[in-house]
C-alpha cells in the first residue's frame, strides 16, 4: 500500500508533494521519466527493491548518502551529497511516499530548503505480470539555488545521465540475485 507524508510539513521547499505518485506532474518543472529493464524473476524485483529502497543502489552509484539504516518511510530524512570532497554539495530531502507492494517497491523524496533544486523524484521497481522487472525514475524539478538557475539546461541533462546511471547500477546489483 502507497502511503504519503502529512502535505502540510513546512520543510519542503515546492508545493507539490506527492505528485509522482498522483500524475500528471506539474507545470512549470523540468520533468524527467527514464526507465531501466533490470531483469526477471520475483528474486530480480526483491533485490532491485532492497536496493533502491536502502539507498544502496544510489550509494553503488557514486553518491554519498546520509540516511537511516534500514529501508525508508515517509518522513525518513535524507542527505544527498553530490560531488567530491569539498565542491560537494548537501542536497536534503524528505521522503514523501513510499510503496511496498506485491508488484511495486519504491519511493519518493521530495527536497528540501537548502537543495540545490526544489521538485520531488521517485525511485520504483515494477514487475510486470510476465515476470519482467523494471526500474524507472520520475521527477520534477526546477532550480533552488543560484548556481543550478546559472548552469541552465546542464542541470536537466545531468539528472537524465544520473538516472540511466542508476539504472544500469540497480540491473548490476539485481544480477546478483
Amino acid at each position: 500500500m502507497t502511503r504519503l507524508i502529512n502535505a502540510g510539513r513546512p520543510a519542503f521547499n515546492h508545493p507539490d508533494r506527492g505528485a509522482t505518485e498522483r500524475r500528471p506532474l506539474p507545470a512549470g518543472y523540468n520533468h524527467l521519466h527514464h526507465r531501466t529493464r533490470i531483469g526477471h524473476g520475483q528474486a530480480v524485483f526483491e533485490t532491485a527493491g532492497t536496493a533502491v529502497t536502502t539507498f544502496g543502489a544510489h550509494r553503488a552509484s557514486g553518491l554519498f548518502v546520509r540516511a537511516g539504516h534500514g529501508a525508508v518511510r515517509p518522513g525518513s530524512r535524507v542527505v544527498v551529497g553530490i560531488g567530491f570532497g569539498p565542491l560537494r554539495i548537501s542536497a536534503p530531502c524528505q521522503v514523501v511516499w513510499t510503496a511496498y507492494e506485491p508488484t511495486r517497491i519504491g519511493f519518493a523524496y521530495g527536497t528540501l530548503a537548502g537543495h540545490p533544486e526544489c521538485g520531488e523524484e521517485s525511485f520504483m521497481v515494477h514487475r510486470d505480470p510476465d515476470g519482467t522487472v523494471w526500474f524507472e525514475v520520475t521527477a520534477f524539478s526546477r532550480p533552488a539555488a543560484w548556481y543550478t538557475r546559472l548552469a541552465g539546461p546542464v542541470v536537466p541533462f545531468l539528472q537524465q545521465c544520473y538516472a540511466r546511471r542508476l539504472g544500469r547500477t540497480v540491473r548490476k546489483l539485481a544480477a546478483a540475485a
